[in-house]
């Protein structure tokens, strides 16, 4: 069971860097949390475990039962990557993505927010009109535990395969009060995405985030069909605050936004479970894989591993202040125009991974 942080201002956080550019980008958000700490006045005990491929490599597990004893007595997770070419084939009993999953199942975390902003800075980088990618501020409220991903899917043979698609009220009860609550502290918008006139799980979706509505007056609520809704994420990407739905299409939505911040390198992640103070416990993590092809080379963006540990800290611990102070860091030094390589114009310099922390810390030092 995990506990409580035992006293206010002492916190113990889950590190998990996992394989490839996790440790790289992950040992700069931590370097960030430290500072943080210093300035702050808190006490963070940050104690590192196994996941993913590298765990597979010391213990044959991608989820050994030491790392998941630790996240479970965590107060936070802060979580790296997963995913190693010598652990690609699909065929395989044991895969480092495994590790996610058991732990999505295993911590309760039925909810994941992926906030895309494009930073003013960032506008050319966007691959849109920058017309179309100024001002961009909003948030993808994914149901993670149901769906088709948790399904009974069934080979029939070799000419036929069933997968099933399932949700219950509760559960879409449960994401909706969240992404209500999301939307009155932000613009008072909320778009639900489904697929309503096909799907009987829409329906239900439908008919229970309708219900859901009644308390929340003071939040607008629109219904948009999930093939309108990724195409306006291209055409008017601004009109949207909150965008709520299921796991598929949430899986699918949040990867098409993460493209207008310009790179996935950017973008920060959440995965929550129950609760609705600092008790509430979650997983972040950058939405980017590991990128083996650019391992240990210190070119990696950790600005989205940075405000991961953020989210971290406003959703997990309750420290607002200190989660704006490291967005605050971060848009001061995407001002100043300091880019890693990702986000840099062509011929313009970039700085190494462990360059942008110490500029992110340097900019903290300011405040």
């Amino acid at each position: 069971m995990r506990r409580a942080a035992t006293d206010v201002g002492r916190y113990h956080i889950a590190i998990l860097p996992g394989d490839g550019i996790g440790p790289e980008v992950t040992a700069e958000a931590e370097k960030v949390l430290r500072t943080v700490a210093a300035r702050f006045g808190h006490e963070l005990v940050l104690e590192q475990g196994l996941v993913g491929g590298a765990a597979i490599d010391a213990t044959g597990e991608p989820l050994p039962p030491e790392t998941l004893a630790l996240c479970r007595a965590a107060d936070a997770v802060l979580f790296g990557a997963v995913g190693d070419p010598k652990y690609d084939d699909p065929a395989a009993t044991v895969r480092p993505e495994q590790a996610l999953l058991a732990l999505r199942k295993a911590l309760g975390l039925f909810a994941n927010l992926r906030p895309v902003r494009v930073h003013p800075a960032l506008v050319d980088v966007c691959p849109l009109r920058p017309e179309l990618a100024r001002d961009v501020d909003l948030i993808v409220v994914r149901e993670l535990t149901g769906g088709i991903y948790f399904g009974e899917p069934r080979i029939e043979g070799t000419e036929r395969a069933v997968d099933t698609m399932v949700y219950t009220r509760s559960e879409v009860e449960r994401i909706a009060h969240l992404a209500f609550r999301i939307a009155r502290g932000r613009r008072g918008k909320l778009t639900s995405v489904d697929k309503a006139n096909v799907l009987a799980c829409s329906r239900l979706w439908r008919r229970t985030v309708d219900a859901v509505a009644g308390d929340y007056p003071d939040v607008e609520l629109a219904h948009m069909l999930v093939d309108a809704a990724a195409m306006h994420l291209i055409q008017r990407p601004r009109s949207f605050d909150v965008l709520l739905t299921g796991n598929q299409f949430g899986d699918i939505l949040s990867d098409e936004a993460s493209v207008l911040a310009g790179s996935m390198g950017m973008l920060p992640s959440a995965s929550l479970s129950e609760g609705q103070d600092r008790s509430q416990l979650g997983l972040y993590e950058p939405i980017h894989g590991s990128a083996p092809d650019i391992a240990g080379q210190g070119i990696a963006n950790p600005l989205a591993a940075i405000l991961s540990a953020a989210m971290l800290l406003r959703h997990s611990l309750g420290l607002e202040a200190e989660a704006r102070a490291v967005e605050g860091a971060v848009h001061a030094i995407l001002d100043r125009g300091h880019r890693t390589a990702d986000i840099a114009a062509a011929g313009r310099p970039a700085v190494t991974t462990e360059e942008m922390g110490d500029l992110v810390v340097g900019a903290l030092g300011e405040g």
